[in-house]
């Protein structure tokens, strides 16, 4: 018995004529951007009662955070074994539903408390976060051109393969990771001098659970002694592992991330031949545990900093060390200095346990804009200190005091905020010191 349609539908001949128009889209908030900095962004916003359209140009929500497979919440603990967290809100939601689901694991180290979580679960939830909040998505969606009016930006266009579209909007967050909706709309930007080299990140499988894993020093010692004749850009790395599974996020590669459309073309090319030596060099380096390793999914090239913005303040990696409490701080963090700029390795400053240091919302504003503020890895600072605030942990804290900003803004400009009313909003993210990690 048949319940379907016919078995020989009819259809119908279309011929592409003049380009349909874009369609037009006005919310209040528009977040370019759906990493962890824009999904966070959009859900404080959304729960302020803002209407949000939150775009990416990959075909899922998520960003990096989910279709690179950093798999690892960082700066988000005070430092210690088991200091207190930093950052509450949308980040309390995140942890409890990976919790819930078993797709977690806190580790206590010595420096202080990451959290490693399962991509594919926490990509489900996210979207069951945003479609629940009534938060417009767009993926796929490249941005094409940004309408200004003087200082403020009008609307944005993207390209879809489904057509294009524009979004009028109120105000804009700048959650790119490279200031594309800044540097499209013609305000300052800034870019390194040296390169800054991201990771090809990958999920590795088969580790064997019935045989003691090699410690995180041994695997270190021993990519450092063998990188090279496995060709190896990069002499150190590690691989995340969950307690009781066969998987593990490898962390092994240096690739560049030009801004250059071929050159980053070919960066994803290079990045999985880094991994697939890596894999091998393991294999033969640790045959009885990791003899059987092998890639089950590869993650898109994770980029660690290529442009961003010229704020109304820069931090700097002095600021960062002396752990400066700007007057207008929103968020905090204690992470390394974990800069990237060299192929074989990276500067890795660790700070001591009471070391707390500050993003100021100045150097999340572009000097020049009425109503665009940047969220995550394009906030201003210099390369090294940029490096140590750009993790998942303050990105969280600096999406929820985005959203509140453009709520306190309304119409009005970012660049005049009442500090004091928006540090009251964030007291969590600023003050709280409770939160340690089970």
């Amino acid at each position: 018995m048949s319940h379907g349609r016919p078995v020989n539908p009819a259809t119908r001949i279309v011929r592409m004529g003049e380009a349909p128009p874009a369609r037009l889209i006005e919310v209040d908030l528009c977040v370019v951007g759906a990493g962890i900095s824009g999904s966070a962004t959009a859900l404080e916003a959304a729960r302020l009662g803002l209407s949000v359209a939150l775009v990416d140009g990959l075909p899922a929500l998520g960003g990096q955070a989910v279709n690179s497979i950093i798999g690892t919440f960082c700066g988000l603990y005070r430092n210690g074994t088991h200091g207190h967290r930093f950052t509450f809100g949308v980040a309390d939601d995140i942890l409890e539903a990976l919790q819930r689901e078993n797709a977690c694991h806190f580790r206590h180290g010595p420096m202080t408390t990451v959290v490693h979580y399962d991509e594919i679960v926490l990509s489900r939830i996210l979207e069951r976060m945003i479609d629940a909040a009534g938060i417009i998505p767009l993926v796929g969606a490249t941005l094409h051109g940004v309408r200004r009016d003087g200082n403020r930006v009008e609307e944005a266009l993207f390209v879809t393969r489904w057509g294009d579209v524009r979004i009028r909007a109120r105000g804009f967050a700048d959650c790119s990771g490279d200031a594309a909706l800044t540097y499209q709309a013609g305000f300052a930007c800034r870019e390194p001098e040296e390169p800054i080299y991201g990771s090809q990140q990958a999920v590795i499988e088969g580790i064997r659970l019935d045989r003691p894993l090699p410690s995180r020093e041994e695997i270190s010692a021993r990519i450092a002694e063998r990188a090279e004749a496995y060709g190896l850009i990069r002499r150190n790395g590690l691989i995340f592992t969950f307690p009781g599974r066969d998987v593990a996020v490898l962390n092994m590669t240096h690739v560049e991330t030009p801004l250059d459309p071929i050159a980053a073309s070919r960066t994803g090319l290079i990045g999985k031949d880094q991994v697939d030596r890596g894999v091998q060099l393991l294999r033969d380096a640790f045959p009885e545990a990791l003899g059987d390793i092998r890639v089950r999914a590869y993650g898109f090239p994770g980029i660690r900093q290529t442009r961003w913005i010229k704020g109304r303040h820069q931090i700097t990696a002095d600021e960062v060390r002396a752990g400066v409490r700007y007057p207008d701080a929103i968020a905090r963090t204690a992470w390394p200095i974990e800069l990237h700029n060299a192929p074989e390795g990276f500067v890795w400053e660790v700070f001591d346990e009471d070391h707390v240091h500050y993003v100021p919302l100045s150097a999340m504003i572009p000097e020049e804009a009425e109503n665009i503020i940047a969220v995550g890895r394009c906030i201003d600072g210099d390369p090294a200190a940029l490096s140590s605030v750009r993790v998942m942990g303050p990105c969280i804290a600096m999406g929820a005091a985005a959203a509140h900003a453009f709520d306190l803004a309304g119409s009005g400009s970012v660049q005049q905020i009442d500090i004091a009313r928006l540090q009251e909003r964030l007291s969590d993210n600023l003050t709280r010191t409770d939160g340690v990690a089970p």
